[in-house]
């Protein structure tokens, strides 16, 4: 048993879901990279005049989509990144905040919580 309470299967399960999330965020991450570049590209292209294009997005507005997307993907990298850790040094499933193993179905729904549910009520998170 680790300091969470959680059994060696059960923490291999959790290694297993996190090492596909973090493989899921870093092909995303790739894509989000060149698309990004595409927008670029075509926002460098002095006849694209896509304010006036009646048919779609603009690219600004896509780049600022494509943004936000890979900010998003990688604050995820990041938690799972952490979690990962957490699991390599024993303390995955223990509340960062208060040291109380955070419960199972919180896990489940957030492998990557660093929080018990009363403490991430109590900040907000």
């Amino acid at each position: 048993m680790s300091a969470s309470g959680l059994s060696s299967p059960t923490l291999a399960r959790f290694e297993r879901i996190l090492q596909q999330r973090r493989e899921l965020d870093t092909d995303e991450s790739t894509t989000l990279a060149a698309s990004m570049g595409d927008v670029l590209s075509a926002r460098a292209d002095a006849q694209a005049d896509d304010e006036h294009d009646p048919e779609g997005p603009t690219l600004s507005f896509e780049w600022s989509r494509l943004d936000a997307v890979q900010r998003e993907a990688a604050a995820d990298l990041h938690a799972v990144d952490a979690a990962l850790s957490r699991l390599a040094d024993g303390t995955f499933g223990v509340c960062v905040r208060c040291g109380r193993p955070i419960g199972i179905d919180r896990l489940n729904a957030r492998p990557t919580a660093e929080l018990c549910i009363d403490c991430a009520r109590s900040v907000g998170a």
